[in-house]
């Protein structure tokens, strides 16, 4: 089957609309980007709770089976969000084998010398290594991003053995699992998601260790001598009292999804529990590492 995609730019609340109109008019999907992309006037949204910046122009770009009449699927779109045609460019889409190049995609990936990061299609390059076997899915923390190495990093270097972790906003399960596999006595992860906390409950089965995952809207109860949270600034700062309450004295918190310029403002949150060291930085993301008082 070949593919063709319909490629438009308009203003934001234009491109909102016309984004979910391409698909009730029949496009298969509708990729949404910043008009901007790539060039110097590029605006950085992160999708914060409480954020309120945004793309000022969108890009958008609709995939439709080519043997469809793209113009009159655009046509019908415009006529469902009731904008006027705009200008259009179509870009023809090779057909292929999506799942084989989706892998390709994501390829082993080396977090020390001892821990990597493989997806199951894969084989492990060092089989003597701590490999935490995952694949992309629907929750974040394919080990991709600099904030969950960070976050993987600072468990490598606190965790000899024992240790009881709490991973608040597992994600993928990522964390709590290699907490595990590093020596860890018990890891618990917690997230809003409830697909992601189904995600993370087959990863660590995947993984054959018995990491437990909750959503937030079951009550638990543990004191942690580890801590990480890899969410992003604005609810990290929400959740300071609760991270607290959850760590020992004497325990250790990491903090990532920040970016450098929301570091110090993080860590006066968390001032009044946490004793804070010199932090750690990859690609302009930060990992704040902190002693509970």
């Amino acid at each position: 089957m070949a593919f063709v995609a319909i490629v438009v730019e308009l203003d934001a609340d234009e491109g909102e609309r016309l984004g979910d109109a391409l698909i009730d008019a029949g496009a298969l999907s509708v990729d949404c980007e910043d008009a901007a992309s790539g060039t110097s006037s590029e605006t950085m949204v992160y999708d914060e709770p409480g954020e309120t910046a945004s793309w000022p122009r969108l890009k958008l770009m609709a995939l439709c089976k080519i043997r469809e009449d793209p113009e009159r699927l655009l046509n019908s779109a415009c006529a469902i969000a009731g904008i006027d045609m705009p200008a259009y460019e179509l870009r023809a889409v090779e057909d292929g084998d999506w799942v084989r190049r989706s892998q390709e995609q994501f390829a082993p990936i080396e977090v020390s010398a001892r821990l990597w990061i493989v997806p199951t299609w894969h084989t492990p390059p060092r089989p003597d290594a701590i490999n935490l076997v995952l694949d992309p899915g629907l929750a974040f923390g394919t080990g991709g991003h600099p904030t969950t190495r960070l976050c993987l990093a600072w468990l490598e270097s606190r965790i000899s053995g024992g240790e009881t972790v709490l991973d608040y906003g597992c994600g993928s399960g990522i964390l709590a699992i290699a907490a595990l596999k590093l020596g860890a006595r018990r890891a618990v992860g917690v997230d809003i998601d409830p697909d992601a906390v189904i995600a993370a409950r087959a990863n660590a089965e995947r993984n054959r260790v018995t990491a437990r995952f909750y959503d937030t809207s079951a009550p638990f109860s543990l004191t942690a001598d580890l801590v990480v949270a890899n969410i992003l600034a604005n609810p990290l700062k929400v959740l300071a009292p609760l991270l607290a309450s959850h760590c020992a004295t004497g325990a250790r918190l990491a903090l990532s999804g920040i970016l450098a310029a929301q570091a110090k403002d993080v860590e006066a949150r968390y001032a009044p529990w946490f004793v804070f060291e010199r932090a750690a930085e990859m690609e302009g993301w930060v990992c704040l590492s902190g002693t509970r008082k």
